[in-house]
């Protein structure tokens, strides 16, 4: 028996039991979003979203601690770590969700050995933990044969989902659901509803508990996801979503993450795919709390297309260059990498710092749809040739704190990672009169929303919004972007004195977060036909009086609904 074999077991052992300790405190964070939602407990429910990022970096770190203690001078040896990755592969291999386990052990050894790139000897390479396309272990299920009356069907439905709230017209939220299915139904196919089946998980998120599921005809079926909230003490049916677009809205990069409490979570990725066969794996992953394995899956989806597209190269991204950010892309795959430049334009004061802790908070805050959600990446390895050597030496002479040039391969240090959508600026000058009119409707519904989850965009010129393939309008630029709550909207002090009106300086004073509503049209760059459009359908995001009541009803403590869905998914009245 080798003299390592000891401590090798010693620490895969800690490893493993460590990871499962992890993961029960996932799930007991996790459990707590059915008590928040009855409860109407939105801060806690964002609370508990957050305490779960940070719980995987707490334990991490304690882990390090406690494997110095196991192995001692030899924690950093690469050869111990060589046998305990293969001792780790054997103990995993047959576990449920064996790629989080995986991504675990990644995490621990990256974090040890600084690796740059991939060290395939003590870490696993990302086709290794990669989720199965087949379904080992069936996630559970309710399934509902459909009888005479679907309404029915649906009232016994909402009765195995149990709350401690009563439903305030459970009969009537049937009857609407049935018809409404029923109609989305005919859309596809002329048979009759004969199968619903659900995950017996409820999914929660921003004060609302979706029941997630398929419904089948014949030999067509479409998504099934109820939504439900909570209105004085009593459970409501809100909406149905049946089409795959608003299933993909739900389940997208532009949402906080969900609360639900998963027996499987490689095996609900493949189920939700079979809903939504276009979205990644990775943003799967994601929105349903498993950050790092969506980190994981989205590095190995795309060094895996750039492997596939040797003569394709990066290039700066489209639209007009950004004065903080670099920003570079792959033309044929959908994201975008953003590295802080090194010098920012004169014209913003802010410092790479503040610049950071935006991006956190717009990791940690409830993004309502209409905010990217950026992921942190360090220590990547890009091939040089993948790069012209104008824009190879564009990146380092003006990031040269975060690239580097190691050898054959270009190093960033430091970088976010977005799901790449069109630029309004660029998406406006592209597209028919409708289509722009319906963007720029959607720009002032989308500052609207971010305003009532306490978010102020800041910079409102269309380069710094996008248009994603859903054609909705979110934002991404978050140099400035603040809380609503720290901003001062003021009124513009009126002045007869002709010096002073034609002045192209203020002659009032101006203060850090003072904010004048009354001067958005000049600073947001529209045409003058979209402007009228914008005005005449949001004029009162010019009033200074507006975004002061909406701060004082937030500062009150009330949480302000922005649904992720549209009326359109809404159920009326029976007979409305």
């Amino acid at each position: 028996m080798s003299q390592l074999s000891s401590p090798v077991n010693d620490a895969t052992d800690l490893l493993v039991r460590a990871f499962d300790d992890y993961n029960a405190s996932f799930s007991d964070i996790t459990r707590r979003g059915r008590r928040r939602f009855e409860s109407g407990d939105r801060a806690g429910m964002r609370a508990d979203v957050n305490a779960r990022i940070e719980l995987y970096d707490r334990r991490i770190d304690e882990l390090i601690g406690r494997l110095d203690e196991r192995l001692g001078g030899r924690l950093f040896s690469r050869s111990v770590w060589k046998e305990i990755r293969e001792r780790f592969d054997e103990v995993v291999s047959g576990k449920l969700d064996a790629e989080l386990y995986k991504t675990w052990f990644n995490t621990i050894s990256r974090r040890l050995f600084k690796t740059r790139g991939v060290d395939a000897k003590i870490e696993f390479v990302a086709l290794d933990i990669e989720p199965t396309d087949r379904i080992t272990h069936p996630v559970s299920r309710h399934v509902y044969a459909v009888g005479s009356s679907l309404a029915e069907t649906f009232e016994r439905l909402l009765a195995d989902f149990e709350f401690s709230l009563a439903y305030a017209d459970q009969a009537g939220d049937a009857q609407r659901l049935a018809e409404r299915l029923k109609a989305e139904m005919a859309t596809i196919d002329e048979s009759a509803v004969n199968n619903i089946e659900l995950l017996t998980t409820v999914f929660y998120r921003e004060g609302r508990a979706y029941l997630v599921g398929r419904a089948f005809a014949r030999d067509r079926y479409l998504p099934c996801v109820i939504a439900l909230v909570v209105e004085e003490g009593k459970l409501r049916v809100d909406a149905l979503l049946c089409r795959r677009l608003q299933v993909s809205i739900l389940f997208g990069f532009t949402f906080s993450y969900f609360l639900a409490d998963l027996p499987t979570v490689g095996d609900t990725v493949v189920f939700l795919r079979t809903l939504l066969p276009g979205k990644p794996v990775d943003e799967i992953y994601t929105v349903l709390g498993r950050t790092k394995q969506g980190k994981t899956d989205r590095y190995r989806a795309f060094f895996r297309h750039l492997e596939l597209t040797v003569d394709e190269q990066m290039v700066a991204a489209e639209g007009k260059p950004g004065m903080v950010m670099q920003v570079f892309t792959l033309p044929s795959y959908p994201l975008v990498f953003k590295l802080l430049r090194d010098r920012f334009d004169p014209a913003k004061t802010i410092r790479r710092d503040q610049v950071i802790e935006r991006y956190h908070m717009v990791y940690r805050h409830d993004r309502v749809g209409r905010l990217i959600d950026a992921q942190e990446f360090k220590d990547l390895r890009f091939p040089c040739d993948r790069f012209s050597p104008a824009f190879r030496d564009e990146l380092l002479k003006g990031c040269s704190r975060l690239v580097h040039l190691v050898g054959d391969s270009l190093v960033i240090k430091h970088c976010w990672v977005e799901r790449r959508v069109r630029p309004l600026n660029l998406y406006l000058e592209e597209v028919d009169e409708e289509l722009a009119r319906d963007a720029v409707l959607d720009m002032g519904q989308a500052l609207k929303d971010l305003a009532r989850s306490n978010i102020f965009a800041g910079d409102l010129l269309p380069k710094n919004f996008g248009v994603t393939r859903s054609g909705r309008v979110v934002f991404y630029d978050y140099d400035e972007l603040m809380l609503l709550t720290e901003c001062c909207f003021r009124r513009m002090p009126k002045s007869t004195d002709y010096v002073d009106i034609y002045s192209p300086e203020p002659w009032y004073s101006v203060a850090e977060n003072d904010v004048f509503p009354e001067e958005f049209p000049r600073f947001m760059g529209l045409p003058r036909p979209l402007m009228k459009v914008f005005t005449e359908a949001h004029g009162e995001l010019f009033d200074a009086a507006w975004w002061l009541n909406l701060q004082k009803r937030i500062r009150s403590g009330q949480a302000l609904d922005v649904a992720p869905y549209n009326d359109e998914a809404r159920l009326g009245q029976v007979g409305g």
